[in-house]
């Protein structure tokens, strides 16, 4: 039997884009002073796991096999390669450049803390089981499956200034909701695409823009040095280490953007309440989360050197996730790894190692017919476009002390909370209809 009634799940989607609104009273909630003071007089009401589940579905679900049809051969025409910035072979609800899945979303509500699988973080075998799931409805099933508790209460951050904005105290994470904060994993597209733009094709060449706009660690790949790299300016392929690493970040903050809208959007069709907020105060989240933390000199992170003081200020960076002593979410950088170089060379391990890569593992676990054939031919990368990457991620990480330089590997953004809505307060300051169609029926359906 599915989880999720008939008229949600067919709900219309125009209907749910025109109804998607942020609506944050919640039972059990107080807004304090100013014309819309009210105080509710229901209590909490958390959601229950099918809701939460079927939240969890919108926000980052396996849905099956990414097509992936690009031109993976090499060649001189300008459209012959470039295929192999795929990642992975798996699709999931959102849009990831290249099947990356950057992007993990934490679920926190009043009985813990959970994360919620990325696709690779399940055995490939396992992701038409996954897909089987989702398709019949059984999102409860898929949940389970999904999710690993990491605390057994409801963790918060500090509800002060800088942490939370007083306009989101009264509402944001408080008993009875569900609080969905996803996280963005970013080594592993920063050394993907360095791959590419550092091939012969593409040929890109960066400079740090801290550093007086010298070569960022890769000098001698330049041309004027009798490399292979485009360091004139004036051929157009010449970037900085902010201009490179913002379209990282921005990467991230689309993933996040579309688990954000795709929360609304369901919202809307379960009759739920919801909003999204801002959420990235730097480390705060990930810290609350239990993620590895390491405190990096502010002087590194602007490309000042070591710090002079005794007690210099100090920027609390994530930079990875356990359990148990096991790595949830291991980032392609240090500590993990030795260096930047064996981090580098971690990654190409991960799409190209035989048997086992995301390109070489067989194929079985595409949506191609002849999944091996078609990974056969898959090129390698360059010795050249390796040697650069491995260069410019060293010089980054040895300069300003993490990788990425501007975040370390984590980067977060937003958060959206979901919950049931007090339509008490709803009748006494608005007019009809506010709350949307599905919400009348709410209780009727779910409950």
């Amino acid at each position: 039997m599915p989880d999720v009634p008939h008229e949600t799940a067919s709900f219309p989607l125009i209907r749910a884009l025109l109804e998607r609104r942020s609506r944050r009273f919640a039972p059990g909630l107080r807004l304090n002073g100013g014309p819309l003071a009210f105080e509710s007089r229901r209590a909490p009401a958390p959601l229950s796991v099918a809701e939460e589940a079927t939240l969890a579905f919108a926000a980052t679900g396996v849905t099956g096999h990414a097509l992936s049809e690009l031109p993976f051969e090499t060649g001189d025409r300008p459209d012959a390669g470039g295929g192999h910035i795929m990642v992975h072979f798996v699709g999931r609800t959102v849009a990831s450049g290249d099947a990356m899945h950057l992007t993990t979303v934490f679920v926190v509500n009043d009985d813990g803390a959970w994360m919620l699988r990325r696709p690779q973080d399940h055995p490939r075998d396992q992701v038409g089981a996954l897909v089987d799931l989702a398709r019949a409805g059984r999102f409860v099933d898929l949940y389970e499956r999904t999710r690993v508790r990491l605390a057994d209460r409801r963790v918060d951050i500090p509800r002060d200034l800088p942490h939370l904005a007083p306009f989101n105290k009264w509402s944001a994470n408080l008993p009875g909701t569900t609080y969905f904060v996803p996280i963005a994993e970013l080594t592993v597209l920063y050394i993907n695409v360095l791959l590419s733009f550092f091939d012969e094709e593409w040929r890109f060449f960066f400079v740090d823009d801290h550093a007086g706009y010298q070569p960022a660690g890769i000098a001698t790949f330049g041309r004027s040095a009798g490399g292979h790299l485009e360091d004139d300016p004036r051929r157009g392929r010449v970037g900085t280490i902010t201009l490179m690493e913002s379209w990282i970040r921005e990467f991230g903050a689309i993933e996040i953007g579309a688990i954000l809208q795709n929360l609304g959007l369901t919202s809307a069709a379960m009759g739920l309440g919801g909003f999204p907020h801002f959420a990235g105060y730097p480390g705060a989240w990930p810290a609350a989360l239990g993620f590895r933390m390491l405190d990096v000199p502010f002087s590194r992170t602007i490309g000042a050197g070591a710090p002079s003081e005794p007690d210099p200020l100090m920027v609390p960076t994530a930079i990875g996730l356990e359990r148990d002593g096991q790595p949830l979410i291991k980032p392609f950088c240090p500590p993990y790894y030795r260096d930047m170089e064996a981090a580098g060379l971690a990654f190409i391990d991960y799409k190209y190692g035989e048997g086992r890569g995301t390109l070489r593992d067989g194929g079985e676990a595409t949506a191609w017919k002849d999944g091996r054939a078609v990974q056969s031919g898959i090129p390698r990368y360059s010795d050249k476009a390796i040697a650069a990457t491995i260069a410019y991620c060293t010089y980054v990480y040895e300069r300003y002390g993490r990788f990425p330089a501007a975040s370390g590997p984590f980067y977060n953004l937003t958060a959206y909370q979901a919950h049931h809505l007090d339509p008490d307060f709803y009748a006494s300051f608005y007019r009809p209809g506010v709350l949307g169609s599905a919400h009348s029926a709410h209780d009727a359906r779910w409950h």
